[in-house]
């Protein structure tokens, strides 16, 4: 048998009362259980408040108690339940204007879409009609030896640098721009 001394039984009601709280622990660190609000009966009429319906009634006794309801709650019920025809025109011409509008970002967006991929290959094509131009002008260049020509232009053609007094020199205002591609070679004099 268990021994019961007052320090088991202490423990044990400690115990016991652990366990009917279940594993929730309320506190600074557990949210506080919020407590439904009791619910109120809306009365009925014909029904007296605080008295519970009668579980076994008559046949006959329910039959001939039939709620009659009058014609203004009827009319205003269905009024209720029921949308007037401006109320169907705005919503129909509200979903016209949305599918419209709709139909329309779509659209738009396609073509910026088809555009864009549009501009991305007439940049791919730039890019390497560019290369193909570029590869072609280094081709040129390096098949002419400007050394040939120099001794060319001076030996049979009889060309000589030109000297101080042919020189004119001129200033460039400053919008516009030289390109250089080479370097210019030094004469000698």
């Amino acid at each position: 048998m268990d021994r019961t001394n007052r320090a088991v039984a202490s423990r044990k009601s400690r115990t016991n009362a652990r366990n009917a709280r279940g594993t929730y622990v309320e506190g600074n660190a557990v949210r506080k259980i919020q407590e439904m609000p009791a619910r109120q009966r809306t009365p009925v009429p014909g029904r007296q408040p605080g008295r519970q319906r009668a579980a076994a009634k008559p046949a006959s006794q329910s039959a001939r108690r039939v709620r009659q309801v009058s014609r203004e709650t009827i009319r205003n019920r269905q009024k209720a339940k029921s949308m007037g025809r401006g109320f169907v025109v705005f919503l129909t011409a509200v979903c016209v204007a949305i599918l419209f509008f709709a139909v329309n970002y779509l659209q738009l967006k396609s073509d910026i879409t088809g555009k864009i991929k549009d501009v991305a290959a007439l940049e791919t094509e730039y890019s390497e009609l560019k290369e193909d131009n570029d590869a072609y002008y280094s081709q040129v260049t390096s098949n002419v030896d400007l050394n040939k020509i120099k001794r060319i232009a001076i030996g049979r053609l009889g060309m000589n640098y030109p000297t101080d007094e042919q020189k004119k020199t001129y200033t460039m205002s400053s919008n516009s721009y030289v390109r250089q591609y080479q370097d210019i070679p030094e004469s000698k004099r």
